[in-house]
């Protein structure tokens, strides 16, 4: 079985508000191992960012631990940011400046010479699919090639682990479809890690080898899609739809299912 790259215990984090506090992760339990791409849902305000966010360092954590391609994310915070990389929701590129240049930037900021900054980047450009796009201004891409960049300047360091925080919303559907194929060629070809947070269940089901859905800041159930498919919708031909509402309660209960031999 693959080593452990990411696991937690009892993770949580409490926000003060005026109104008292707010309990957003409420104990997260988790282990993701290595080369799997991993599939983290949850409904909206389940936790799913805030838990991305501590993983990453991001925010920290209020209560448990975690350690991410072995660093323990209280303790080595530095040695974490090393072994992940980190794609946000809403992107981070400068849309004023050329690609080339952001994507040496970054280099710089991971301490690369210039001219190191200046070969990944033509390697990423390369290898993420958008080369002859060097000399664009990043305001001038579309969402699907933006989306690439993103990504691309997360992976300038080599990380081991790659975290996607809905990385295809607003995307067109060829867009999308390219998306999941580089997602699956950065695990097949380079051995990396992702751990995706989506709203588009078809996405999570095409995807992911296993599935964690949160809901009120816990891990509501984990399995690959066909075990969880089986056990809250019934069949592996369920929905994953149903499936889901399900797991989160806003459909029919586990015990109502009736179920469907295999």
């Amino acid at each position: 079985m693959a080593a452990a790259v990411i696991s937690a215990a009892g993770l949580a984090r409490t926000f003060q508000t005026k109104r008292g506090p707010v309990e957003a992760v409420r104990g997260i339990d988790l282990t993701v191992r290595e080369r799997e791409i991993l599939g983290f849902l949850g409904p909206n305000g389940a936790g799913k960012t805030t838990t991305l966010r501590m993983l990453t360092t991001l925010l920290a954590p209020t209560g448990g631990t975690a350690s991410v391609a072995g660093h323990d994310l209280a303790a080595d915070q530095v040695g974490v940011r090393r072994a992940c990389g980190y794609v946000a929701q809403s992107g981070g590129v400068d849309p004023s400046i050329g690609v080339r240049e952001e994507l040496v930037t970054q280099g710089r900021l991971y301490r690369l010479t210039r001219d190191q900054a200046a070969a990944r980047a033509r390697e990423l450009a390369h290898d993420l699919g958008f080369a002859g796009l060097l000399d664009r201004k990043c305001g001038t891409l579309s969402g699907g090639q933006r989306r690439r960049l993103d990504i691309a300047m997360a992976l300038t360091h080599r990380p081991k682990v790659l975290f996607l925080d809905e990385p295809t919303t607003g995307l067109d559907p060829g867009s999308r479809a390219d998306l999941w194929d580089l997602v699956r060629r950065l695990r097949d070809e380079h051995g990396t890690t992702v751990f995706l947070t989506t709203h588009y269940l078809d996405e999570a089901d095409a995807l992911a080898e296993r599935l964690v859905v949160v809901d009120q800041g816990v891990v509501a159930a984990e399995g690959t899609p066909s075990a969880l498919k089986l056990r809250y919708g019934g069949s592996i031909d369920a929905s994953l739809q149903d499936t889901f509402l399900a797991i989160t309660g806003r459909g029919p209960s586990p015990a109502d299912v009736t179920p469907v031999a295999v």
